[in-house]
């Protein structure tokens, strides 16, 4: 069983991202919007929405859109807001979901790299290809792993509604790995993040293989130019 099919529905998975800044999501998203000047009534699905924030918002713009997880509970908490024109859906990734049917295609937050195949990263990206129709837009935010490699906390301990959870991380065979330990009274529980350390070229490659090309790489959510020692983030926009 892969990893992440326990953790992304467990609900310590919610309680230690649960400080995630809204703000600064709604505000990338803004910047998306704008930039690609995607307009109200686009069809957009966002792959890997968890419980639904970006879709969610994406939706308040004017947008159509479906939100599709691997995780059952992640899907359950989402549909709570679900209207006529948002919808979720428990769904693999690495399928075509409905294809040539949305303008926009979204997989934000670092929701990639998690497969042990390695041939999964580009089946998932040509299912993403798929997806879309012509002239549409795929846009992947990931981790720049020159910077987080380089800024590795290796240990910490986070208390967060009385639950303790003891986190170590270290590089392993081309991965990131995060192992957290989680103590809630007399509960013990272990989980462990394992995502593959991807770059640039990586995705480059992958992107190419799907019939992509990129058209933007950006560093930020405020949409700056990418530089692989300072940038937070890798944000590819790529376009069928």
């Amino acid at each position: 069983m892969n990893w992440f099919v326990h953790w992304f529905d467990s609900p310590y998975y919610h309680t230690l991202y649960k400080n995630r800044d809204e703000k600064e999501a709604q505000a990338f998203i803004d910047n998306l919007v704008q930039h690609l000047q995607i307009t109200k009534g686009s069809k957009l699905i966002d792959i890997a929405c968890g419980k639904g924030r970006h879709a969610t918002y994406f939706n308040s713009l004017g947008l159509d859109v479906v939100g599709v997880d691997l995780s059952p509970n992640s899907i359950a908490s989402a549909t709570k807001n679900a209207n006529a024109t948002l919808q979720f859906s428990v769904h693999d990734m690495r399928e075509v979901y409905q294809e040539n049917s949305f303008d926009v295609v979204t997989n934000l937050f670092t929701s990639f790299g998690y497969f042990e195949e390695n041939t999964d990263e580009q089946k998932t990206i040509n299912a993403m290809a798929s997806n879309l129709k012509s002239e549409g837009v795929l846009i992947i935010d990931f981790m720049n792993v020159k910077k987080v490699i380089a800024n590795l906390v290796a240990s910490e301990q986070k208390t967060i509604d009385g639950i303790t959870f003891d986190i170590s991380r270290k590089i392993e065979a081309g991965h990131i790995i995060k192992d957290i330990q989680i103590t809630d009274g007399a509960i013990k529980q272990h989980f462990q993040e394992k995502v593959k350390a991807l770059t640039l070229a990586d995705f480059s490659e992958f992107i190419t293989n799907a019939n992509l090309r990129i058209i933007d790489i950006f560093g930020n959510y405020k949409l700056e130019d990418f530089n692989a020692t300072n940038s937070d983030h890798l944000i590819l926009i790529c376009k069928k």
